[in-house]
Formats: structure tokens, C-alpha cells, sequence
């Protein structure tokens, strides 16, 4: 029996989809309002707000990658920052052994994050729910507790980068304005291909699979395939995430990789938005600015954020971008 056309898959009596020009201007902004953050820096704090902007747009790289899997295809993993020291040591190891050239670190981290994807993810997705949820916590601790006992990279406590990566042979990552809007191109370009994979067929039948696995086998498709595919595809974009994470602050550490650290990402998602790719931009900045801001407090900062969380989620379904649709019909 073969496949049905993508269209088929679109639910009957579903409400028509947004305009495109809609649907794509609160993403344009947002990238807007990025790309002049350095030129609002330079009249104060210009090397603090860099920072923290890099620091948004990489967990906004890292977030939207998890939306993929979490929001298109209620793939719950809490081992998803595995992915992120998987990019991150790929740059600590490449470095320390004197290959401090980008795109040799950035192909190793990208290969072993898609390698890390494709093994793992074809044993996880073989269980459901907190099973799956379950087998990703073990697969993550495990790389954790892998580079925890990596003496020759400083093991438990990280490993210190000599310098940026250089860009044939030439520090072009070392300026500030430079490495900020090399991040906010990853981040463009991460967005871009998540969303041209959601607007596909590939992310039409992603989604089937979210809502009724078994029908969409009854139809034709073979929902693992697809889930592994998309699996792989996150896990990739988030090892780019981790070699950017390792050029900002120039040190490796297993901490990048906790199950904490997989749990604060599902966190950025659910408050920006599930299923839409710049919500988890959002969300990834909502986390941080409020972090930074609670934690000039007191450093018992999460017992403030745990409250607002739990109201956001009771009281704003949809996250950050659900109460902004449901002000604009109001």
C-alpha cells in the first residue's frame, strides 16, 4: 500500500493554517531584534550583554533542536544534553591534541553527535513513554559519567580550551562582534532547517506520528523510521549548540551534560512553546534573563523560578507564545 499524498495527513475539518507572511513575522522580528543587539550594547555593558545574548542564542540552538523531537514528535528526552558535551568535547579533545581549525571540530561533532543519535536513538525508541524517558536519563548519565573519567582531559573538572577555534589559521572568532553574529547565523540557519523539515511531508508524517503511531502504520509509513530520522537530526544540531557553548567560554566540563542541564532545555521549551520551533528561542531566553536576573537575589534562585513555572504551566497553556496568540484574539 503506498503512502498517501502529504495533504491527506492534515486532519479533517482542521482550521485553515495561517497566512505565511503571519506566520513568519514574529521570527523575523525576533532575529531582527537580535542582530541589533550589538549595536544597543555599545552604549553600556557592551561585553556583559554580548555574553549573555551569545549564551541565549546558543541554548535557543539547543532548545529548538529538543522542540523538534519534544514538540513535532512528543519524544520526551531527558538525555538531550549529552548532545551538547558530545559538540563541546569534540572542540576540548580536537584542541588539546593541536587541531584548532573550526570546521575539523565542527565535522567531528557533528558526525559523533549523529553516530551518538542514530545508535542510541534505535535502541530508545524501541520503548514508549517513561520507558523511552527512562532509557534516554541512562544513555546521557552514561556519556556523563564517561568524560568524568577522562583524566587526560581534566576528567571531573574540565578541561580549559588554549583559544578559540581559528578559521583557517585565522582568529576571526576571537573578536566579540565577530563570534556573536557567526552564532546568530547557526542560529538562523538551525531554525531554517527545522522549519523547512516540520513544512515537509517528512514533518507532516513527524506529527501523525505525535498523534496516533498506529494509524499512521495502518496507513503506509513506519513511524520508527521517522522518529529515528528526526531524532538524529536533533542530536545534531545540538552537538553545533555544544561547539559553540565550548568557544564562548573556552572550557569543556561534563557538567554541560547532566541530566539537569537535559531538564532546564525541556524547561526553555515548555515556557517559550511547544511545536514551534522560535518558542524554544523565546523560552531559552525567558530562562536565562530570569535566571540572571533571581540569581543577583539570592543564589536559592530556583526555589522563586519553581513557583512561576508551575503558574506558567497552569495557568498559560502554550507557554510564552500561547498567551501572545490568545491576547492578540482577545
Amino acid at each position: 500500500m503506498s503512502p498517501p499524498a502529504a495533504h491527506a495527513l492534515e486532519p479533517a475539518g482542521a482550521a485553515p493554517a495561517r497566512p505565511k507572511l503571519a506566520r513568519y513575522v514574529l521570527p523575523l522580528v525576533l532575529f531582527l531584534a537580535l542582530a541589533l543587539v550589538p549595536f544597543v550594547a555599545r552604549w553600556g555593558g557592551e561585553g556583559y550583554i554580548l555574553a549573555l545574548a551569545i549564551r541565549v542564542m546558543i541554548f535557543g540552538i539547543a532548545a529548538l533542536s529538543l522542540d523538534l523531537i519534544l514538540g513535532y514528535g512528543a519524544l520526551v528526552s531527558f538525555g538531550h544534553a549529552a548532545f551538547l558535551g558530545i559538540g563541546a568535547y569534540a572542540v576540548g579533545i580536537l584542541a588539546s591534541h593541536g587541531f584548532n581549525d573550526l570546521f575539523l571540530q565542527l565535522a567531528a561533532a557533528l558526525v559523533f553527535s549523529a553516530l551518538f543519535a542514530l545508535v542510541t536513538g534505535a535502541i530508545s525508541l524501541r520503548t514508549k513513554g517513561v520507558y523511552f524517558i527512562m532509557i534516554t536519563l541512562a544513555f546521557g548519565q552514561m556519556l556523563y559519567f564517561l568524560a568524568t573519567s577522562l583524566a587526560a582531559y581534566g576528567g571531573d573538572d574540565g578541561l580549559t580550551l588554549p583559544t578559540r577555534s581559528l578559521v583557517f589559521g585565522a582568529p576571526v572568532l576571537r573578536g566579540g562582534f565577530a563570534f556573536y553574529y557567526v552564532v546568530l547565523g547557526c542560529l538562523v540557519a538551525s531554525y531554517v532547517l527545522c522549519r523547512c523539515v516540520v513544512a515537509s511531508r517528512f514533518g507532516r508524517v513527524l506529527r501523525g506520528t505525535r498523534e496516533n503511531p498506529v494509524r499512521m502504520q495502518a496507513i503506509g509509513y513506519n513511524p520508527f523510521s521517522y522518529q529515528l530520522a528526526a531524532y538524529v537530526i536533533a542530536g545534531t544540531i545540538c552537538g553545533l549548540a555544544g561547539v559553540l557553548l565550548a568557544n564562548q567560554t573556552e572550557f569543556v566540563s561534563p557538567a554541560y551534560m547532566t541530566w539537569q542541564r537535559s531538564g532546564e532545555l525541556i524547561i526553555m521549551v515548555i515556557v517559550g512553546g511547544l511545536a514551534s520551533l522560535h518558542g524554544a528561542i523565546i523560552g531559552a531566553a525567558a530562562y536565562l534573563l530570569l535566571e540572571e536576573q533571581l540569581a543577583g537575589y539570592t543564589e536559592h534562585w530556583k526555589m522563586i523560578f519553581g513557583p512561576m513555572l508551575v503558574l506558567l504551566v497552569l495557568f498559560a497553556r502554550g507557554g510564552i507564545l500561547g498567551l501572545f496568540r490568545r491576547s492578540g484574539r482577545g
